[in-house]
């Protein structure tokens, strides 16, 4: 992995790779589709991270589409929905939130929260947010589908927003270890984060029209802004696993959000 000044586009910096190897690279990463990116850090994506995550609520969507259109009902169709995104993404996030839940519920100080955080183990702070986020997400895409809502621009924008969000949380908070996933990600410049962000809105524009879509963008971000200084006061940064929450995190309250704002 290459160092920050390589990544900001210092001398020692790679050349630029092509948008494909881009998108290539975050799809790699987010998805466990076998997508060749090329030798390209993560962190030098992250542009990308909002197509990648809309691309991945499409696939939900059409899922809970399907699974309506064949006359199943809006809570089938939405676990539907939602076990096509954990098989897509093998389940990335959903590992990281409940590793990071163990970790709040660990007795001590930063140093063992990390360590709990890296037990394999699941606990029941964990299963206790595993069961809490996925029901919520069931929740608010089954509202949409009986209530002819825009299913798919939720799953869409939700998919966009979360991923724009970690793109923000790289950029602006350090990795809690030297080490891990967290670390290895890199760090993206500014322009990156700020373009990441720009694409999500207009994604969140175009999937759920303006009332929800600017709904969703407050949530997501007070959402971001309050994972960001969980991860410094707490564990002394993000690591891979508080990515992972943040995404889920986000991906609730804006679904939320566009289910309220509809």
């Amino acid at each position: 992995m290459s160092d920050r000044s390589a990544q900001d586009g210092g001398p020692d910096a790679p050349p630029r790779a092509s948008w494909r190897a881009h998108m290539g690279a975050v799809f790699g990463f987010f998805t466990i589709l076998p997508v060749a990116g090329g030798p390209v850090p993560l962190a030098g994506a992250a542009w990308a991270f909002p197509i990648v995550g809309a691309a991945i609520g499409l696939a939900g969507g059409i899922v809970a589409l399907v699974a309506q259109a064949l006359g199943l009902g809006p809570w089938l169709a939405a676990v539907l929905a939602v076990i096509a995104i954990a098989v897509l993404t093998g389940a990335l996030h959903e590992d990281g939130l409940a590793d990071t839940a163990d970790g709040l519920g660990a007795r001590g100080g930063r140093a063992a929260r990390l360590d709990a955080m890296r037990d394999t183990r699941i606990g029941a702070f964990g299963v206790l947010a595993l069961v809490l986020v996925v029901t919520g997400r069931l929740a608010a895409i089954a509202e949409l589908g009986a209530t002819d809502g825009p299913v798919v621009g939720a799953l869409v924008v939700a998919g966009a927003l979360s991923r724009a969000g970690l793109a923000l949380i790289l950029q602006g908070v350090a990795p809690a270890r030297g080490d891990g996933l967290g670390h290895g990600a890199g760090v993206p410049s500014p322009e990156a984060a700020v373009i990441a962000a720009v694409i999500a809105a207009v994604i969140a524009w175009v999937a759920v029209g303006l009332v929800a879509a600017l709904a969703a963008l407050i949530v997501a971000g007070l959402t971001c802004f309050a994972m960001a200084h969980l991860a410094r006061y707490l564990f002394g940064g993000h690591t891979g696993d508080v990515l992972g929450a943040t995404q889920q995190i986000i991906e609730l309250t804006v679904l939320i959000a566009v289910v309220a704002g509809r």
